[in-house]
Formats: structure tokens, sequence, C-alpha cells
């Protein structure tokens, strides 16, 4: 999972169906039958139906996940689900009651051939709830379905492991975006088999109008689908730049992965009250779910497609084919966390930002200040917490308010690893070729033992690695990036950097009137010197910038382009001040600001720098 808070200071200034028939037939195939109804809404509502293998005891619970592998967080997607019901081959109802937000106990099961419940989404009611957009479900009916299916379907206690057919109704004008192959011919339905139902909860589905590219890289076909609500943004405009970049992570990676086939759902949200505001992505073992505002500008889009999008691919590596036995047996309501997110999240993480150095799509400069960056936000965190102890507890507090380390320090992580490990080979191994021995030891059906993990990697790489692990990782101790950064020539700088004339360390200088739309300087606020210098004052509405007018619907574009200006450009903006129109000239003022960076000196260790980033 990769969340992007994109825009968080921008949020902070915006603001029962009918039964269908009750003859069924028993069966005794052992398989769990559903079937999801996107043509019959009610009240914003999806019915769906579940046929249940045969239940050889006198009661059985059906269970909604508590949470999801991803996620990291309780997320309780059963109080989404309403009026279930359970029913016998006559159709008489079965006593069923609620014994937690997630489970329902079905009495006389013996007799239970169907049940029957609603579905309500949780992109609609984010403010009532902490699920993480990409991870979430809408419900728009003839427009738009996100059907992450673990926020749909089920599973009756101790039968996770039956195969699973999902058959899917729907408009005959809206197409399913999915890595899973539709075994229905028909226009208006889609149907699905999985052999268990963790391999459903993992291959999302997205309803809109068919918006979609395909292409192949290295023998893997590539699927994107975009719903976009004005169409704005089309599958086409942005599968340049997302084949540049996936070719360049298969060519990284190398023999490593051979999924066949991997799709990228793309969710463009309105950002109007009802809907997703959670911006990023979830990974699968062959999709991802990517979450983002319409209204970014196409260069920004595309950037935090390639930041996300690059993330959730490397997840193939880790956890998807180097896990723990935490996450091979994934309890959905009654989960234990492994103690490696540390690789799991920031060795992806690392890997989306060394495969673009690696790869030629970025230069050492960019790649060093993402680097800085990571050491500044990681050094705001808990940097005595252990990452083990914060890993396996991480869905409570105060474990919970560290997870965002994970792409910061545990970044970090992987990166002194990936740097002792050049070291000590004399640049001819890295962290890659660890984790390319660890596929091959375990692989997607073989998970490892938590305590033993540090031991094995050991034992692949050199007794240095396994003392930064117990010292920094599973250890108390602070890392001292200094010292291993030095071992590749690259040391700590001071950069003078311009910042956002309209945000301070996301802090907004302006508001919107959700009313009218209007941009507005904030008032009674002490104002940097672009404000002072072209004398816009508190309670200024801004009209248009340069003649460009700007209101709610493209305050993320103003924001965005004026990442371009440059100190002293000139500069015209049209305001409204007590009811009158007003033109100010000026100047472009930029407020500046030293940051942390990191450089690179000539030194000895040029070689194993030059292996570590191009090796």
């Amino acid at each position: 999972m990769k969340r992007i808070f994109f825009s968080l200071a921008f949020a902070s200034i915006l603001w029962s169906c009918k039964t269908t028939s009750l003859s069924v037939t028993t069966t005794a195939k052992q398989n769990v039958q559903v079937t999801i109804n996107l043509n019959e809404i009610k009240e914003d509502k999806v019915p769906v139906t579940i046929l249940s293998p045969k239940i050889l005891t006198d009661e059985v619970t059906y269970s909604i996940p508590k949470t999801v592998p991803g996620t990291y967080s309780v997320d309780d997607y059963g109080k989404y689900i309403d009026d279930l019901k359970a029913y016998d081959a006559k159709g008489n109802l079965l006593p069923v009651s609620k014994t937690d937000d997630n489970t329902w106990k079905i009495k006389n099961a013996k007799s239970l051939v169907k049940i029957t419940y609603l579905v309500n989404d949780t992109f609609d009611i984010e403010k009532t709830h902490e699920i993480f957009s990409p991870a979430g479900t809408n419900i728009d009916a003839d427009k738009n379905f996100m059907l992450n299916m673990h926020g749909f379907v089920g599973y009756f206690q101790d039968k996770k492991e039956l195969p699973y057919d999902v058959t899917i109704t729907h408009p005959e004008a809206l197409w399913g975006t999915t890595s899973m192959t539709d075994l229905d011919t028909s226009s208006t339905a889609d149907k699905f088999t999985t052999p268990h139902y963790a391999d459903l909860v993992e291959n999302p589905i997205m309803y809109a109008k068919p918006d979609y590219t395909t292409f192949t890289v290295d023998g893997m076909e590539i699927l994107i689908g975009v719903y976009s609500p004005t169409g704005k943004v089309t599958a086409e405009s942005i599968t340049g730049e997302m084949k540049t970049m996936m070719t360049a992570q298969k060519n990284f990676l190398g023999t490593i992965n051979a999924t066949k086939k991997y799709t990228v759902l793309l969710y463009l949200s309105s950002m109007t009250e009802n809907d997703a505001k959670g911006f990023g992505a979830l990974e699968h073992p062959t999709a991802t779910t990517v979450v983002f505002p319409e209204m970014m500008p196409r260069e920004e889009l595309i950037t935090a497609m390639k930041d996300v999008v690059s993330h959730e691919f490397f997840h193939i590596v880790t956890p998807l084919s180097i896990h723990s036995k935490e996450i091979q047996y994934f309890d959905y309501n009654a989960p234990k966390m492994s103690q490696h997110l540390w690789m799991y999240e920031g060795v992806t993480e690392y890997f989306a930002n060394l495969f673009q150095v690696n790869q030629g799509l970025i230069d050492e400069k960019e790649f060093y200040t993402r680097m800085a960056q990571k050491i500044t936000r990681a050094n705001t965190m808990n940097d005595t917490m252990p990452f083990t102890t914060m890993s396996a507890n991480v869905l409570t507090s105060p474990y919970k308010d560290q997870y965002l380390n994970v792409y910061e320090k545990g970044a970090l992580i992987a990166m002194c690893l990936d740097i002792i490990i050049r070291e000590k080979s004399n640049g001819e191994k890295g962290i890659l070729d660890l984790m390319q021995k660890l596929s091959s030891e375990y692989g997607p059906t073989k998970p490892f033992n938590d305590q033993e993990l540090f031991a094995k990697i050991t034992s692949l790489t050199y007794p240095e690695v396994g003392v930064f692990l117990t010292t920094y990782v599973s250890g108390s101790t602070p890392i001292p990036y200094e010292t291993y950064l030095a071992k590749v020539g690259v040391t700590k700088s001071i950069e003078k950097t311009p910042g956002n004339v309209f945000l301070k360390e996301q802090e907004p200088y302006i508001t919107v009137n959700p009313q009218t739309k209007e941009i507005i300087v904030i008032p009674n606020m002490e104002l940097i010197e672009f404000y002072k210098s072209l004398d816009l004052r508190g309670g200024d509405i801004i009209v248009a910038i340069n003649e460009k007018p700007y209101a709610l619907d493209n305050i993320i574009e103003m924001i965005s382009e004026s990442q371009n200006w440059k100190e002293n450009d000139a500069i015209t903006v049209k305001i409204k001040r007590d009811g009158k129109d007003q033109i100010l000239k000026g100047k472009v003022k930029f407020p500046y600001e030293e940051i942390d960076g990191l450089k690179a000196i000539n030194s000895s260790a040029n070689k194993v720098k030059e292996a570590w980033l191009k090796g």
C-alpha cells in the first residue's frame, strides 16, 4: 500500500432490495456461489446473494473481513453490510444473529442454502471512517462500481479454502477492469472463478464506461483501466508514460518475476462531498487500485502515478513472493501481523526510487534529494521504537501512529542494507540480489518463520548485514545514515530551496469559500514576501493569475503551476477586494528555506557508488 498525502493542506481548505425467488436447488458441490447484482441498486446499496456449500454443523458463521492484507489497519468492512438473511431450500428464514461488526451466526445451518444482504459503499461516507480509498468501495449506479471484493463477499467458517464462483450482472454500458478472466460471453454478466477466498480478495474489479488500454512488457500483459467522471483523463493519455515506467521496472527486476498479467485500476475522484479523498494505491499480486483527484494537472498525475504504481508493482517481490506465515495464512478477522514491514513496505519503496535512477528515469541529484527527504521525515518519527516491534503491533496504539515510517525509515533501512552488501561484495551484489535469493528460497507458496528471517538473510549475505538488522531494525538504536552513505561517497549538504507561495509545511495561505468556490487569502495571518510585494492582503479573493481564472475546481492546478514560476518572473494577479475588481502587478518573490540534502563527492568509493546506483 502507498498513501500519497497530496493535497493534505488542500483538503483542509476545502470543505432494502426485493428478494429473488426462494426456490433454490440444493447442491452437494463444495464451492461458494456468489451473485452480485449491479442492476438493482436500491438506496445506493448493492444486493448480494451467496449460495452456501453443504454445512455439516448445526451452527455456522459468515464473516466479512475486519482487515485485509496490505492495509495494516482495522477497517471492519462488515459495518457496511445491511439486512443479512439466511434461507433453507424451501425459502424459510433461518435464525441469524450478529456477533460482532463483521460476523453473523446462522443456526440450523445444516439446512442452509442461501444468504442475502445489501452492501453500502465507503467512498461517499469517508468522513465517518478511516478506510483508505483504494481499499474501499464505490457504488454509483450506471456510472462506476469499485469492487474491492473484501467489501462485498465474505467467507463461511472453515470454508475459506473452497473455490468461489462469482457472477456479476451489470449494465451493458459498463465494462469490468480486472486481471481475472471472464467466463461469461454475454455483455451484461461476468463470471469469475477463483480457487479459494484469498484469491478472490486479491482480484478487485472496477466497472465503468469502457476506457482501457493494453500493452505487453517482456511477456507480461499490462491492462490499464480508467474512470474519469468528466472524461478529462483517458487510459490512452497516460499509457505512454506507464509503459516506459513498467518496462524499466521489468528491466530492473530481471528474472525475479514471472507474472503474466498485471492490471492498473485508476479511479479519479470528483472531490465532491461524497467522493473518495484518500489518495494513493493498494497492491495485489496481479493488480493495483489507484485513487487520485481528477482535477490534478496531467504532469502531476503522471508523476504521482509513477510513484504509486511503481511502488505497488514492486510488491510482486515482497510480500507477494517473499512473506511470513502471518501473511500466508492471513486471518481476516483476528489478524496476527508480521515483524517485517521494513521489508514488505520499506524495500518496496526503496526499489520504487532506486529503479528510476538505475534505469535513467531520474538523475542522481533527484535520487539523493528523495533519500534526504526520507531522512528528514524519518527523524520526525519515533526513532528509537524497534521497527520489528512496531510492525508486529501496527494495528494498535502507539505503534499504528508510526506506520507511515515504513515509507521513510523502512526505505532507508533497505538503502543501508544495499550499501553494506555493495561494499562487502566490491559492488558486485546488492539488495536486489538478496531479494532474488529469498524469492528462490521461498516464493509465493512457501512462507518463512518470522523469527528466522534475519538469520536466513545473514547466511545469504554477510555478518555485517546481520549486525545491522539486530542493532537498527530489531534494536532501538537510531541509524547513523552518514556512516553508511560515506561508504558510497555521499555526504550531507545544506541546500537553499524556494518554498511554495501558497503552502508552508502543509499549512495554507489560502482558503476556499465552499458556496462561491472563490479562492481567498486567509485573513489575520502573517503573510510572506510574495503577498507583501504584490500588496495581496488577507481577505482578498484571487480571481485570476496571469489572466488565467482560478477557483475551487482548478485550485490544484494553480498550486501546481506555481512550482514552475521563477524568482522575479513578472506576475499579474486579478483580485476582488471589498467587492471591487483590482489588478495587482509585480514580480514573483519566493520564501526560501534551508533543507538537509545529500551530495556525492569524489572519493575512492566511486566504484561502489556506481554499482549501487547503476549496477
